[in-house]
């Protein structure tokens, strides 16, 4: 049955799409393009279909137009509409609706390539700027409480493995630091119940070094393409790297609440729920109407 399904796939898009393309262009007078972008309200659908339909085009122009720059992308949509022989006066809507499906679509791939860019940063005692980072989240989560030193087992409080939290930043670089720094900063009050539910003394966990994996999480997200349903929806226009920590303030309050629910044993359980969890997050990445946006009052 599989090889059955690639077969009908290779014809599909080879040969029967092409035919099928024509024949309905020449009935409503649309090219397909038009038809997604005036058939579709903004948002995942009308773009992952706008750009299903650019990846698959036999024109180079349109195949192009996914990896184009954001200051070139107005005259990449002059470019398709030539191509398609749009006209703007019959079709006076199809230009910007486009434009904003492009913004989305490259602005996607450009949040995947600042995302790494900060996952790559190596935290460094050296650096002034990532010290006081780091000193900030403290500042921010314990402020009644002052840090004896800069390497202490005060750390384990706000829930680093050792004295020294530089090691724990390893595998997700400063893009971890960030996010807890953002969530604490933007989310304040709901960063510390969080932390006070980490510190529990039957329900506990590491709180920054959950919050770290929980960035590995959205990173993971971000890298395969499934955070594409989310950020189509509540950006109208280019994602910024602000959304991308936006939505590690949602998996952070969102799995506190699933932990506390799920009343876990052991922490030695936490593997597992983290995939069950993780299973829900990508099940709603499923729902092409999918926002994992944090409903309570962000300060900024």
């Amino acid at each position: 049955m599989k090889m059955l399904g690639c077969i009908w796939q290779y014809v599909y898009t080879s040969f029967l799409r092409y035919w099928l393309k024509w024949l309905i262009r020449q009935a409503t007078g649309k090219c397909e393009l038009q038809r997604i972008c005036s058939g579709y309200k903004p948002g995942a659908t009308r773009t992952t279909k706008a750009e299903y339909s650019l990846r698959s085009s036999k024109n180079k122009a349109l195949r192009g137009a996914l990896d184009t720059n954001k200051d070139q992308l107005e005259q990449c949509v002059d470019q398709i509409m030539k191509v398609k022989n749009v006209k703007p006066q019959k079709d006076p809507l199809f230009k910007e609706s486009l434009h904003v499906c492009l913004l989305q679509i490259t602005g996607y791939n450009s949040l995947y390539i600042s995302v790494e860019d900060l996952r790559k940063e190596v935290f460094s005692s050296e650096n002034q700027e990532h010290e006081a980072t780091l000193l900030k989240l403290w500042d921010l989560l314990m402020p009644d409480v002052k840090l004896e030193s800069r390497i202490t087992k005060q750390w384990g409080d706000i829930g680093f493995q050792g004295d020294d939290p530089k090691t724990d930043f390893r595998g997700m670089g400063m893009l971890g630091l960030i996010n807890l720094v953002f969530f604490s900063e933007n989310y304040t009050e709901e960063a510390r119940q969080v932390l006070s539910h980490a510190n529990h003394p039957k329900l506990g966990y590491s709180y920054a070094i959950v919050g770290i994996n929980l960035t590995e999480m959205a990173y993971s997200l971000l890298k395969s393409g499934a955070l594409k349903p989310h950020f189509y929806n509540t950006v109208l226009g280019t994602p910024e790297l602000q959304h991308f920590h936006q939505l590690y303030c949602y998996l952070a309050y969102e799995f506190d609440k699933f932990w506390v629910a799920e009343e876990p044993e052991s922490i030695m359980q936490f593997n597992q729920y983290r995939e069950k969890f993780h299973d829900i997050v990508k099940m709603h990445l499923q729902d092409p109407d999918v926002s994992l946006t944090l409903t309570v009052r962000s300060k900024n």
